[in-house]
Order: C-alpha cells, then sequence, then structure tokens
C-alpha cells in the first residue's frame, strides 16, 4: 500500500532536503525514522528537493509499505524520533500508483524579505535596510511571468532536466509592514528557479534595470544574463497540490 507524507521543516541545520554523502539531509532523518519504527529499510520519494537553508511548511512525500498503518500512532511516534525542526503532520492513505513528485499538479512557493534588522528573523527572511524598492513596478515584472513558459534564464547552470517548460499561475509582491513577500505559483520549479527570479525582480526593484531588460533576460534563456540568486533562508515551500481522486479517503 502506498502513503502520502504530509510534513513540514526549518532548514536552517541542513544540507537540503536529499539524501548525500558526509552531510544530514531531511530526507535521510525521515527515512532513518521510519525504519526505526517498521523495523525494515523505508526510503521516501519527495514531491521535491530544497537545498540547503530552505524551509517546507508543507511538503508530501510517499512510502510504500504492506500493512495498514495507524496515522495517528505512527505520526505521534514519527515525531518522538525526529528533531524539533522537522515535523511530520499527517500519512494519508493514496491510491497504489499516486506519486508524490508527478503526480502534483501545483507547488507555492514564498519568498520572505524583512526590510530593516531583526535578531530573530535572520534564519527566516533575508534582511535588507534599502526601503526604497519600487514594489509597483516589481509586481509590473513579476505579472511578466505569466506570460513565458520557458524560464531556462532563472535555472541553475548545467541543469539535467528534459525541459525549462513551467506554467506560472501566480507572482505577487506583498508588503506587509517591514515584511515584504513574494508568493508564487506553478505546475513545477526548476533548480533555483524562485531565487534567481526574487534576485532580479529586485534588481528592478532597485532601478538596476528595466521592465523591458526584465523580458529580455526571459527571452534570451541565459542564467549569465539574470540577477544574483536571493541567498536560501528567506525562501519557503507553501503548499503542494494533487487531485483529490489520488487520496483513498477523498
Amino acid at each position: 500500500m502506498r502513503y502520502f507524507i504530509d510534513l513540514s521543516y526549518k532548514g536552517t541545520n541542513y544540507h537540503g532536503w536529499q539524501v548525500q554523502p558526509n552531510a544530514t539531509s531531511i530526507q535521510e532523518l525521515i527515512n532513518n525514522a521510519f525504519t526505526t519504527i517498521f523495523r525494515t529499510q523505508i526510503n521516501i520519494v519527495g514531491a521535491g528537493r530544497t537545498d540547503t537553508g530552505v524551509h517546507a511548511e508543507q511538503l508530501f512525500a510517499h512510502i510504500d509499505f504492506d500493512d495498514e498503518i495507524d496515522s495517528n500512532d505512527i505520526v505521534y511516534r514519527l515525531n518522538c524520533l525526529l528533531p524539533n525542526d522537522i515535523v511530520i503532520n499527517n500519512i494519508l492513505k493514496v491510491s497504489k500508483n499516486a506519486h508524490a513528485r508527478f503526480d502534483a499538479t501545483s507547488r507555492s512557493y514564498e519568498y520572505r524579505i524583512f526590510l530593516g534588522r531583526d535578531p530573530f528573523l535572520t534564519e527566516i527572511t533575508w534582511q535588507l535596510t534599502n526601503k526604497k524598492l519600487n514594489i509597483a513596478k516589481m509586481n509590473e515584472a513579476a505579472k511578466i511571468l505569466l506570460n513565458y513558459t520557458n524560464f531556462k534564464s532563472f535555472a541553475r547552470a548545467n541543469s539535467d532536466v528534459k525541459t525549462y517548460n513551467c506554467e506560472v499561475k501566480e507572482a505577487v509582491w506583498i508588503v506587509t509592514g517591514n515584511k515584504l513577500t513574494f508568493h508564487i505559483t506553478a505546475d513545477r520549479f526548476l533548480r533555483n528557479m524562485v531565487r534567481a527570479i526574487v534576485g532580479t525582480l529586485l534588481d528592478v526593484g532597485n532601478n538596476k534595470i528595466t521592465l523591458e531588460d526584465f523580458k529580455q533576460i526571459i527571452e534570451s534563456r541565459d542564467r549569465c544574463n539574470a540577477g544574483t540568486s536571493a541567498p536560501p533562508q528567506g525562501l519557503f515551500l507553501t503548499s503542494v497540490t494533487y487531485p483529490k481522486t489520488i487520496f483513498m479517503n477523498g
């Protein structure tokens, strides 16, 4: 039987999601916790992977297990084994062919900026002292993203992907006091895409490039033309959506 794992984590202390040699990852610790409880090797498959220092308010992964799982009991036991910055929220039975990565219909990210200095937000925001950003112009540029599908200009160099096409469904900056948040939703994202977009949109807001320049950067399909990637600590994967039909309990 296949199960989806709904989980959250603060990525500050980890070398990203994916298991890797000589570094601690979120996936590795969850694998170990499941393996300890079930007394058989369990390898979870995530909806995607986040880089070192990036956070997830919601990420799904799937596992296969022969027996029925008591969600409440296993969630409790997993959270007792895991560190406090990784939390299992729920375990959901799904159809046997459901896939956490390939069946996802959309993913949403937020990039969080604090305009000023706050020592309690250093691990979860990018802190900038420049409060003269042209937010209206940044939102005009963000809307331009919805007119394109090829985002090679914002992908990590030498990315091993079959296509650079993504369907961006929402891209908007929202200001709340000293907090500046970029919301973006798409069917899929390329490696480093959101951070590269944020860095380039800030170049727009700082009047380093024009809206026309921003269009030309996208159309160039060349990462060298885009702005510097924003640092990882401000990036949050906030939600992943799936067709309701894959969930056995509706």
